[in-house]
């Protein structure tokens, strides 16, 4: 790759045609010479310069300070102090937004307990990879160019100097979303707690923030009221928000300021929205033709309380994890299903865990373009650029051999079946927040399993793979004017 650096004048930005990143100069070839130069260098710098350990960094730190301050006695209603496995798996269930709960939140999690939960829900939400760049801003008043170029591919922008503004559009975004859930759960929750107001509102505070973040966790032992449309309504279309990702949102949310048609919409969000209705409705579907005569799930129930229960599976099992109770009732066929659907998980940069929509949108354009004959790989009239379809197939294979594995690992560590064990370990790494079994609070070493499957599925493999590499491996990436945001 021939002497870089990045010029964002305007005079440049004309001269681009198109392009959003506009180099000229050696400002790589200097960072690498650099780093071959011994010279002391602050602890700040060594962070900064390594974008990817950053935000491992301050995702671990997270995690410590969660366990530590769940293991404090005012966090539990036990008389016995709460156990290390359980704190730590708790903390980073919360923190990676998954959900999974070895616990009864209600009985065992005390109103500082469950706070505690709900703060690091919201720090994991936001994303780990926003608070790391807001630390680096706050280290250096500006960002080094690796560290831009992660947050611009984290956050789906392709403008250098954007980012600044779309860090704060983000967070904005997340309290204006929580706080539509929050009024529109208020009325539902109200009557259901028979105008108990104080109640009703940390209620409807708690699910406003875990919906939207998409972890099941619940302040009270009535789960989510599905059969309560006043209740279940918002936090579906709150949970489906925070599936879409930060880049979809921004861009529908310019394309409506500008009322941008959606054949002009970005290709990322096209295929995002495309891919991602397309698995609500195929588990729509599968839930409605092969559980429609479970006598565990529909006993007795009429056509209308088994299409409402059909949308609620169909909705949340990618990543929100509310209401359990029905999930150990269903097939072993399902089981398998939910689970390549929670592998799959949501929109790229979003507060959903897996492969992302984006991926496997990816790769099924691969298979069409290779059964097809064709050479290029194209989706709405657009080409997908080489380096893209090559990332996409390494996250798929990385994070394949990652599920398998936990699942043989799960198996051996706790006796389950094959089924169980890959149904947890898809649930965990796509932050699907349901388990049938395999989480439990006597067996440590699942536990550390799954917390690790959590940490890879809320971190992403770009990130980990960026915290390996040296700061200027980033060299290799381009970007086109419409970026498709994978991993």
């Amino acid at each position: 790759m021939s002497d870089l650096v990045f010029d964002e004048s305007s005079a440049n930005r004309e001269a681009s045609h198109g392009y959003a990143w506009w180099f000229s100069g050696d400002t790589f070839k200097k960072a690498a010479a650099e780093e071959r130069t011994r010279r002391k260098r602050s602890f700040i710098h060594h962070l900064t310069s390594h974008p990817g350990r950053l935000t491992i960094i301050y995702f671990l730190l997270l995690v410590a300070l969660s366990t530590s301050l769940l293991l404090l006695p005012v966090s539990s209603h036990e008389e016995e102090p709460t156990s290390f496995s359980t704190a730590f798996f708790t903390a980073v269930s919360a923190l990676s937004t998954c959900g999974i709960s070895i616990v009864n939140a209600t009985t065992h999690w005390t109103a500082f307990g469950q706070v505690v939960l709900l703060v690091s829900v919201q720090m994991g939400g936001l994303g780990v990879m926003t608070f790391a760049s807001l630390i680096a801003l706050a280290a250096n008043h500006h960002m080094k160019a690796t560290q831009r170029l992660l947050t611009a591919n984290e956050l789906g922008t392709t403008k250098l100097n954007e980012i600044r503004g779309v860090l704060t559009v983000v967070i904005t975004t997340t309290f204006i979303i929580e706080s539509v859930t929050f009024l529109a759960l208020f009325p539902g929750l109200y009557g259901i707690n028979r105008g108990n107001v104080r109640h009703t509102a940390r209620e409807a505070l708690f699910f406003a923030v875990m919906s939207y973040n998409n972890a099941g966790f619940t302040p009270d032992g009535a789960g989510l009221h599905v059969n309560n449309w006043a209740v279940g309504m918002p936090i579906m279309a709150s949970a489906f928000c925070g599936t879409l990702g930060f880049p979809v949102l921004l861009n529908l949310m310019r394309c409506a300021r500008h009322r941008t048609p959606p054949r002009r919409w970005s290709l990322h969000t096209k295929i995002t929205l495309v891919t991602t209705f397309s698995l609500v409705l195929l588990s729509l579907a599968w839930f409605l033709l092969v559980e429609w005569d479970n006598p565990f799930l529909f006993k007795g129930a009429d056509v209308e309380t088994r299409l409402r229960y059909g949308v609620v599976a169909a909705v949340m099992p990618r990543s929100s994890g509310f209401d359990l109770s029905w999930v150990p009732q269903v097939s072993e066929p399902t089981k398998v299903f939910m689970s390549v659907i929670m592998f799959i998980g949501g929109g790229s940069t979003s507060t959903a865990g897996g492969i992302r929509v984006t991926t496997f949108a990816v790769i099924l354009l691969i298979c069409r373009a290779a059964f097809t004959g064709h050479t290029d790989i194209n989706a709405f009239r657009r080409r997908i650029p080489t380096r893209v379809a090559m990332t996409a197939v390494s996250i798929t294979a990385a994070c394949l051999f990652l599920v398998l594995s936990a699942s043989l690992a799960l198996m051996l560590a706790s006796d389950c079946s094959l089924t169980d064990a890959l149904f947890d370990a898809c649930s965990s790494f796509g932050l699907g927040g349901y388990s049938v079994g395999v989480a439990r609070e006597d067996n440590p070493a699942a536990l550390f399993i799954l917390a690790t499957a959590m940490v890879v599925g809320r971190l992403g493999p770009m990130t980990i793979a960026y915290a390996i590499n040296r700061p200027h491996a980033l060299e290799s990436i381009r970007y086109p004017n419409e970026p498709i945001v994978v991993g």
